[in-house]
C-alpha cells in the first residue's frame, strides 16, 4: 500500500567509540500509527557509522512502501547537515554510506530532513539499544 506521508525516526547506539552499535527506526504514518519498526545489531562500529547504519535501515523501509512525502527525523545534528549538504563528508569509512543514503533518497518522490532532540526520539533508541542487549543476550553474555 502507498502512503501520502510517512515520518522516519532513526538512531544509532553504539556502547564505547568504536563500541558494539546498533539501528534502531520507525515509520509512522500521519495519524501517528506505526507502519513499521525495526531494529539491527551492527557490531563494533563508531557512532556515526551507526546513525548512518540506521538511516538506511528506515530508508530500505520507507522507499519499499512508496511515500509521496517522507519527513525523515534524527538526533544526530551531523548526519542531517551533511545529508543536506551543509557539511561534507570527510571520513573515508562514512563515504560509501552517504553514497548508499543518496540513492535511496533519489528514489522518493519528495523528503524533508530535521534534526531534533533526542527527547523526541526515544522509540529509535530503545530499538536500536535493543539490538546491542538481544546479541549479547543470544550470545549468553
Amino acid at each position: 500500500m502507498a502512503h501520502r506521508a510517512l515520518l522516519l525516526y532513526t538512531d544509532g547506539a553504539c556502547r564505547g567509540n568504536p563500541g558494539v552499535g546498533g539501528a534502531g527506526a520507525i515509520l509512522v504514518d500521519q495519524k501517528g500509527h506505526v507502519v513499521c519498526s525495526l531494529k539491527k545489531f551492527l557490531g563494533l562500529c563508531t557512532n556515526n557509522i551507526a546513525e548512518y547504519k540506521a538511516l538506511i535501515l528506515g530508508l530500505e523501509a520507507a522507499v519499499e512502501r512508496r511515500p509521496k512525502k517522507l519527513h525523515i527525523f534524527l538526533d544526530s545534528e551531523l548526519l542531517v547537515k551533511q545529508v543536506d549538504g551543509s557539511y561534507r563528508v570527510k571520513h573515508e569509512n562514512l563515504k560509501p554510506l552517504m553514497g548508499k543514503v543518496r540513492g535511496l533518497l533519489s528514489s522518493l518522490e519528495f523528503y524533508t530532513i530535521q534534526h531534533i532532540d533526542r527527547s523526541k526520539n526515544k522509540k529509535a533508541d530503545e530499538l536500536a539499544n535493543e539490538a546491542i542487549d538481544e546479541a549479547f543476550e543470544s550470545e549468553g553474555r
